[in-house]
């Protein structure tokens, strides 16, 4: 009973958040623009440059699961920033002020960050199938795929809102995000082949959850071969764990 309890205060959260999307859907499509511009112009250059070793894959498919994750990780990593927000409008003390754990708030929120991502990897299929991609749209793939976005939109944010609860200003989150954000992805396989990288950057590869992210998302529409797919969730799966447990333990930090 206190397990489901526990499970509707984050889900009544995680549908607080959804809702903000059907008021404002603005905001989905200016963020569909980045990723739009990867696929559309980095990817088709890069696919005729033909400088880059994909095996026996396009670049334009190597590079759609990197795409992918990497929408995830812009809607997550500011999840921090709205939780500044609303801190300084007064409404996350009023959250924090009902019986709810704390840890409910953080699991709700990460929930709707992985919600919002999978309405991004939508548009990313569309826009693949649109150029022409050839990615595996099987039903358990798609499955997977969801699985996988749900987990790393929980995971980033996640990390977002900890680093929230410890610098505590707008400005602060805004800055150390950004500066998070692009060493993430450029340190992962999202764009190039791991085997390309100098050492130093192949050994922090191997400590970014960005990743793993990517090569579950790769394995599963991509090259089809699972032999690293179930060290890529378990990575993923306690990543998010840890991060979710010290964003709970810190979340009361950021109104003191």
């Amino acid at each position: 009973m206190r397990v489901r309890r526990l499970f509707q205060s984050a889900w009544i959260i995680t549908e607080f958040e959804l809702r903000k999307i059907r008021h404002d859907p603005t905001e989905m499509f200016l963020r569909l623009i980045q990723p739009a511009l990867w696929l559309l112009i980095f990817g088709e250059v890069f696919a005729r440059t033909r400088v880059l070793p994909t095996s026996s894959y396009s670049y334009l498919q190597f590079l759609t699961p990197g795409v992918m994750a990497q929408s995830v990780i812009f809607i997550a990593i500011f999840y921090g920033l709205m939780l500044v927000w609303e801190r300084d409008l007064g409404l996350l003390q009023k959250l924090l002020s009902t019986p709810a754990p704390h840890y409910t708030i953080i699991v709700g929120r990460a929930l709707a960050a992985g919600s919002r991502s999978i309405l991004q990897a939508i548009v990313i299929f569309a826009l693949a199938l649109i150029i022409r991609v050839k990615l595996d749209m099987s039903p358990l793939t798609v499955l997977g795929v969801i699985g996988v976005i749900i987990l790393s939109g929980m995971c980033f944010s996640s990390l977002s809102m900890l680093l929230a609860s410890l610098l505590k200003t707008r400005d602060r989150v805004m800055g150390l995000g950004q500066a998070i954000i692009m060493p993430l992805f450029f340190a992962s396989s999202a764009i190039y082949p791991t085997d390309i990288m100098p050492h130093w950057l192949q050994v922090a590869s191997h400590v970014n959850p960005l990743s793993y992210v990517v090569d579950a998302l790769r394995a599963l529409l991509v090259t089809g071969q699972f032999g690293n797919l179930s060290l890529d969730l378990g990575v993923l799966v306690l990543t998010t764990a840890v991060l979710l447990t010290l964003a709970s333990f810190s979340l009361s930090r950021i109104i003191r």
